[in-house]
């Protein structure tokens, strides 16, 4: 059987087999290595330059090494070995539709990188190389287990609280960052998933009880991280410029969700720095970050803050050219920034115990999970020149803001006076 071996700075030797070796030689899977794992992160973090090609490989050599002790223990007897194989395959393609620079323009409200999954599955050297599995509508199972939407019992191990995207990717950021926060006991973790039966006869991915502590250190690793390294401010502070940048270049006609969606990195960075009138690219190239000018923990969020700043990226661009009218700067000086990501510790799958009993392992970390996310986050206005706003003072402002943008746009009056 045809297979190579790549050396890999977390996981040692990860062996690739000729189905894997098809899908690396095409030209979606290569865009991979020109789109960093972090985004603008490593404008923090210097060592932050990993990609997700590598991300990629990791993901679909923790695929190889669950399907293997579920083997061992015969837990893979009755499913068709084509089921495996496309767990494998689609751990390795789980970010084929990811746009440059990380989670970003998913934030700015353009389609999410599971969906655009199945358009660059359709890429024809892409097809070419999974055809050659000879496994019926490999590319739309695979699209599916990407999306959450596959009802094979392994989907889990590729979507859901214990895939092992998050697995790989907490370790591998946490070592290129060079903290020591993203720890998680993975070989505990891998040797407790298990195939369990819930109820109407189902079967899915579950994690025996032995493994619960090692669940809970993938918890505990993922808040560490947002906290200290993915909300890191001059991170999303690097974020918020380049979501307003991009937005703006899209709302002009200058640019084409489409095509950004197909590039990469710095052929992205490089279109912008050469569109007119685009001074956030300048100041992002030469790390001129925007600076805090107030910080406030998301415990002193008013609730309607809270939903509209973080899941309505258009009226966000607009109550941040309101507030800057109000403080007399010019549209764009001011951009606010309130990151969510519910799902962040959030545990939703079935745990065995030691008597062969099935309970959901939601129920001991559910309110400590919610408790977490909340804490990690923090709402920030971000200036172009230094200053120091109170931070209350401009959650109201802002909401005022939000509701006078809001009456203007459904009356069609001008925003600004």
């Amino acid at each position: 059987m045809e297979f190579e071996v790549v050396r890999d700075p977390l996981w040692n030797n990860i062996r690739l087999d000729g189905a894997a070796l098809d899908v690396l030689d095409s030209e979606p899977f290569q865009r991979l290595r020109y789109v960093r794992q972090l985004g603008h992160a490593f404008l923090v973090y210097p060592g932050a330059t990993h990609t997700r090609f590598e991300h990629a490989l990791g993901a679909y050599h923790l695929a190889g090494r669950a399907l293997g002790l579920l083997a061992e223990r015969g837990e893979l007897a009755d499913l068709p070995a084509e089921e495996a194989t496309l767990v494998r395959l689609a751990a390795l393609l789980h970010d084929i539709g990811h746009y440059p620079f990380s989670h970003a323009l998913e934030e700015a409200g353009l389609l999410s990188h599971e969906v655009l999954a199945a358009e660059h599955l359709a890429h024809p050297e892409l097809c070419r190389a999974l055809d050659r599995l000879g496994v019926p509508r490999t590319a739309e199972r695979i699209a599916q287990l990407i999306r959450g939407q596959s009802q094979s019992p392994l989907s889990g191990l590729i979507s859901g609280s214990l895939d092992l995207d998050k697995i790989d990717y907490l370790t591998r950021d946490a070592r290129m960052c060079g903290v020591p926060y993203g720890t998680v006991d993975v070989d505990r973790l891998l040797h407790s998933i298990t195939l369990v039966t819930v109820a109407g006869g189902r079967r899915r991915v579950g994690v025996h009880e032995k493994g619960a502590s090692a669940l809970e250190s993938l918890t505990f690793a993922k808040y560490q991280m947002y906290r200290n390294v993915y909300w890191h401010h001059a991170v999303r502070s690097a974020t918020a410029m380049f979501k307003r940048l991009v937005r703006t270049a899209i709302a002009r006609g200058q640019l084409d969700a489409a095509w950004i969606s197909r590039t990469t990195d710095e052929a992205l960075m490089e279109r912008l720095r050469h569109l007119p009138d685009t001074p956030l690219a300048a100041r992002l190239r030469r790390r001129r970050l925007y600076k805090r000018l107030a910080d406030l923990p998301a415990t002193e969020v008013p609730a309607p803050g809270d939903e509209w700043i973080a899941g309505d990226p258009d009226l966000v661009a607009n109550v941040e050219d309101r507030l800057a009218e109000e403080l007399h700067l010019e549209p764009g000086a001011i951009l606010l920034d309130f990151p969510a990501k519910p799902e962040m510790v959030a545990i939703d799958l079935p745990l065995m115990t030691r008597r062969g009993d099935i309970e959901p392992a939601q129920l001991a970390l559910e309110p400590v999970a919610d408790a977490l996310h909340r804490n990690a986050r923090r709402l920030r206005v971000f200036g172009a020149e230094a200053g120091d706003l109170n931070p209350r003072t401009v959650v109201a402002l802002a909401e005022r803001s939000a509701a006078e943008v809001r009456e203007a746009l459904e009356t069609g009056r001008p925003l600004l006076r």
